[in-house]
Formats: C-alpha cells, structure tokens, sequence
C-alpha cells in the first residue's frame, strides 16, 4: 500500500521541496507558537487559567483577505477568454472562525454536469461562517464558457481534466488548469471534485479515490451511505494531480449529464455535510447510514452488436452471474442481443436506453471482494485492471464526429501539432 506524505487531510505534504501548510493559516505566513500543552497556572490563587485560544488570521485567496466567520464571493479569472475579455468565475468562499483544514470543492469541469453545481451552492450557503472551524471553498462552475454552451468540453474542444496540473504558457485548457492548480487548490488540504456520467450515462452516487493512501482513506470514511470505487483517476484529472502533490483529493459522482436531478443533489449534499461533520468542520451529527460496500475492482460491459438498448435492471442494482442486464435489438431485423453479467456484482453505471454502436460501453459493474481476496487472487482472473476501468471513469471515448484539436501543454519553446493521446482523449 502506497503511503501518503500526510494521513488526514488537515495538514498537508506537497511533493519533495513543496511548502508545509497547517490548517487555519495561509501560505507563506509563520503560524503563531503553539500553546503549551500543559494548564496554565495563576501564581496567586493557584487556579487553573484556561490557554488563550489562538487568534484565527483572514484567509487570503484570490488577492482578497476574508475575515473569520464571514463568507464572500470572489471571482477567478481563468485567462483571457475566448472573446479576448478576461472574464470572471465566481468562488464561494465561508471562512469559519475557528482554525482547521481548508476543504475545496469543485464542479462542472465538464460544463454539462449540473448536478454538482447545485450541491456546491447548497453546501457553501448552508454553512454558518460563525459555527464553521476551518475554511470551505467552492468553485461552481470551473468551465464557465463550457457551461454556458451546454458543452462538456472546452470551446477548442479540448476536455479540460485532462491537462491538470496544467501550464502557464501551453494551450487554452493548460493554461486555465494551471491558474485554477495554482490560485485556489493548492490552498486547500482536501479537495472533493464533483461529477455525473457523460454521453448518456448515468452514475449511481459513489466516491472514487486511490485507496492505496491512506489520507484519501480517510476522506472516503466521511460519505455516510455512498458507495466507494478504488481508482487512481485518469493521467490529467484534478484529483490526480492533487493526490500527486499531496493533497487527498476523491471525485464525488451521481447522476446523469444535461440534467438537474433533485434526488442525486440531495444525495450529494447530504454526502458532502457527513465530510464535514467527519473532519469536524462541523458541529456533530448523528451518522448517515451504514458504510457501503467498498469496490476495489470494476469493468464497464459493452456491447456487441448495434440496435436500441434497452436496461431491464435498475442503476445501482445488484446482480448475479449469468443475469441479463439488457437487450440490444436491431430495429430492421428484428435480432435481439442480450448481455448478461459475467460476475455477481454491483451496476455502478450504466447507459440510458439509446441507440448505440458496437463497443458501446452499457454496463459499470463494481465487484465486490476484500483487500486479503485481492492479494491472493490470480492475475489472469482479473477482468480489467485500474487502468482499464479509468478508461471510462464517467465515459468512453469521445464522439467519433467530434473534431479534436492538435495538443500541446508545452511551452511555446517546444510547440508541435501532435494528435490527442488516447489517455488525453478519454472524458473523467
């Protein structure tokens, strides 16, 4: 198991010769000495004094100083915008009036995934700065011209989580990855990066994290009754780079693209206010249901044939070896495809019922087994590796009309007209 410069995500290790921030103070100031651990005595009466609870500085981000216990609303300007203009992002931001960690929450990357707008606005305006200990930031909507065309990509068409940590002096999506990396998550010490599926899918709600850490453990801990996913995260994502410099960051997916869905929202609201509760950002609640089942593996099942799918078992549904999932029939021949489970497993994922192609991915299917079954079990046996399942982490590949622009993340210097890997091309 790969260990984690930091188990729990209220202080934060970067990578080699990255700077080490503690909770509640912001980068580049000395913290004040700490209190020393044993009471206080009154030489007088001899009565126990109290420590002096230590002051809570502003929290700086964005140039802009917030107070303890206030919230403001900020903006980020990404880069110039396509239109030439600089144009602004809003940043929520509630500063709580106690010290503790900095937890970042992030959506709509992809500009069609309305579901974790909502939930960032929900959360961010439901705290009470006052009762709060540490500091919540929320960026809502990530890609802002994305959003606006009801667009998953970038206006160049590129898919902006595949260029974090991103560059200063590279493409369009490099440079705004770099200026979000750098601005605003490097300030944080959690990062909780909302998604739905994408191209007609939908995704039951789960967390997905690298399991291998053991601060990214400890977030997954504070879902409540959320399924959790073990997966790296595509080369390129937020929360991959996060992970990289030390930040335990997790990817927080329900619902469908296109679509505000209230019962995902609530879900993920709900989800997102147990994680608070769980870095006692917050007043203590009672806890949210049982812990799910954790699936350390996971394959998408596609089909074979072309025609109109057509689910005969619900999202997040249960299955056993040999059940038929759905039907692929052809509308002119009337041939009829079944695909049916290869294992007992969990539907994580799976396509709304559409027209699709062959090798279209239908089904994402969660295998339940221990870390000890893990260990012990064949290789050859396995279904898909981690790599393999982050092929379509939230999708596929993205349309076969879809015009990809040449990439580059490099700097002038070193521009050349290459073609999308296949690793840059796959959405998160």
């Amino acid at each position: 198991m790969t260990q984690s410069p930091s188990s729990s995500p209220a202080a934060t290790t970067g990578a080699p010769g990255a700077e080490t921030r503690l909770p509640g103070t912001v980068s580049g100031e000395v913290p004040p000495e700490p209190t020393p651990i044993h009471a206080l005595t009154d030489p007088d009466t001899s009565a126990v004094v109290a420590p002096t609870p230590e002051p809570v500085l502003p929290f700086t981000l964005l140039d802009t100083e917030v107070p303890p216990g206030n919230r403001r609303r900020l903006s980020w300007y990404a880069s110039d915008s396509f239109t030439g203009l600089a144009e602004p992002t809003p940043v929520l931001i509630a500063h709580g009036s106690r010290p503790g960690p900095v937890l970042c929450l992030t959506a709509a990357i992809h500009g069609d995934e309305v579901n974790g707008i909502e939930m960032v606005r929900r959360v961010l305006y439901g705290i009470d700065p006052e009762e709060l200990t540490g500091t919540v930031i929320g960026v809502p909507i990530v890609n802002l011209q994305g959003y606006r065309q009801g667009s998953r990509y970038l206006p160049d068409r590129r898919d902006l989580n595949r260029h974090f940590p991103g560059h200063a002096r590279g493409s369009a999506a490099a440079r705004i990855a770099h200026s979000l990396f750098n601005g605003i998550i490097r300030r944080c010490d959690a990062l909780v990066d909302l998604h739905t599926g994408s191209f007609h899918r939908t995704n039951l709600p789960q967390v997905r994290g690298d399991l291998g850490i053991d601060s990214v453990v400890h977030l997954t801990k504070g879902f409540g009754a959320t399924a959790v996913l073990s997966s790296q995260g595509p080369p390129g994502s937020l929360r991959r780079a996060a992970t990289d410099i030390g930040i335990p960051a997790i990817t927080l997916e329900a619902g469908e693209p296109m679509r505000f869905q209230s019962e995902e929202v609530d879900h993920g609201v709900r989800a997102l206010r147990s994680l608070l509760n769980h870095l006692k950002m917050v007043p203590r609640f009672r806890l949210w249901g049982e812990p799910q089942p954790i699936y350390y593996e996971s394959v998408w099942l596609r089909v074979n044939d072309g025609g109109i799918l057509t689910s005969l078992v619900p999202l997040g549904a249960r299955v056993i070896k040999d059940q038929v999932l759905g039907e692929v029939t052809d509308p002119i021949t009337n041939r009829r495809n079944e695909i049916r489970a290869p294992f007992d497993g969990r539907v994580l994922g799976m396509a709304l019922n559409q027209s699709v192609i062959p090798g279209f991915a239908a089904y994402h299917v969660g295998i339940q087994r221990s870390e000890e079954e893990l260990a012990t079990a064949d290789p050859a046996e396995s279904t898909e590796s981690d790599a393999a399942a982050d092929d379509t982490e939230q999708s596929d590949l993205a349309p076969p009309d879809m015009e990809v622009a040449p990439e580059t993340d490099a700097p002038p210097a070193d521009v050349g007209d290459s073609a999308l890997s296949d690793e840059e091309e796959r959405p998160d």
